[in-house]
Order: structure tokens, then sequence, then C-alpha cells
């Protein structure tokens, strides 16, 4: 396994989930809820800006590895599939959109792998709809992390849930858009 600042910057990312965990579960008496919200929506931030650094600095000093490959998406979808349970145990989206986003994630990831196996991973390779869909996520969940009712007048939770939606519009269109991709490989 190699290790270098991008590896390490991914690791830095899985690390951050049982902290990003545990805030939710500390004692009210020691910090407020506000607090805690924020935490959690600045350690999701946090992941947000080493997933991007780390891939940015493995292409920048050609550090990339079969490894980094494998371990980045796993950090990417390890700390969204914590942050959407979380955020339907604490009420504050609807488990049909982590079924969704989830479902899709384990999905797509299978595809890939079996894409892999047969030497056409690339036919699969991330498309736009992909990043698209990745955005409204993560702008949706960091919303939904903060939970403010009333921020300048916004409702986080209700821009947040908003967001979730189209997310998890975006999920199923960039699923079948995979999807399509690769039934042209099996015919």
């Amino acid at each position: 396994m190699p290790w270098n600042i991008p590896i390490l910057l991914t690791w830095l990312r899985i690390l951050l989930i049982p902290i990003f965990t545990a805030l939710f579960y500390l004692p009210q008496t020691y910090i407020s809820q506000t607090h805690v919200n924020i935490a959690a929506a600045l350690i999701f931030a946090l992941a947000g800006i080493t997933d991007w650094l780390d891939g940015f600095l493995a292409r920048h000093w050609k550090q990339t590895s079969d490894f980094g490959a494998f371990l980045d998406p796993v950090a990417d979808k390890l700390m969204v599939a914590v942050s959407l349970i979380l955020l339907v145990k604490l009420d504050r989206t609807l488990a049909i959109y982590a079924m969704i986003i989830i479902g899709r994630e384990i999905t797509i990831s299978a595809l890939r792998e079996w894409m892999a196996q047969m030497g056409k991973r690339n036919s699969v390779a991330v498309a736009y709809i992909g990043k698209l869909k990745t955005a409204a996520q993560m702008a949706a969940i960091f919303a939904l992390l903060l939970n403010f009712p009333d921020f300048y007048g916004i409702n986080f939770n209700q821009a947040g849930n908003l967001l979730m939606f189209i997310a998890s519009v975006l999920t199923i269109w960039s699923m079948f858009y995979y999807l399509k991709l690769a039934w042209k490989e099996f015919q």
C-alpha cells in the first residue's frame, strides 16, 4: 500500500467518520445541539474539501495509485451513508432519500467492479450527471446538518430537503444513465 499525502488525506476522511458520528451522541450538558450541528457540518465540509484535495494532489504530483482509486470512493460513500443515516435518525430528512442514494451507490459500485473485471471500467466512468448529483447531495447534507430554522430568512432544513429531493431525482437519473452505458457492453 503506497503512503503519500493524497492517501493520508483519504484515510483522514475515514477517521473523521467516528468523530462526526460521536458528536450526535454527546450529552447535551457538554455541548448544545446548535454547536453539534455546526461542528458536524464543518467536519462534513472538511471531508468534502479533502476529497477534492487528495484527487488534485494525486494528479498534480503524479501519485495516483490503484489503492487510492479504490479507497477514495469508499471514503466518500462511507461519509455520505453515515450522514444520511444520522439525518434520518434525527428526523431531518426522509428515509426514502437515504434509501435511493445509498442503494444507487451500492448498485453503481458493483456495476463498476463488474465492468472492471471485464476490462471495461472506463465505459461507466463518472459523467456530468453524476457530478451534478454529487453537488446537490453534498449541499443538501450540509444544509440538513446545519439545521438552522431561520438564517436570514432561509430555513436550512427546508432548503436541504428540497436539495435532497433534487439529489434523489438526479441519483435515479444517473443510475439509469450508467446502467444504459453498461447495457451496451453486454450486447
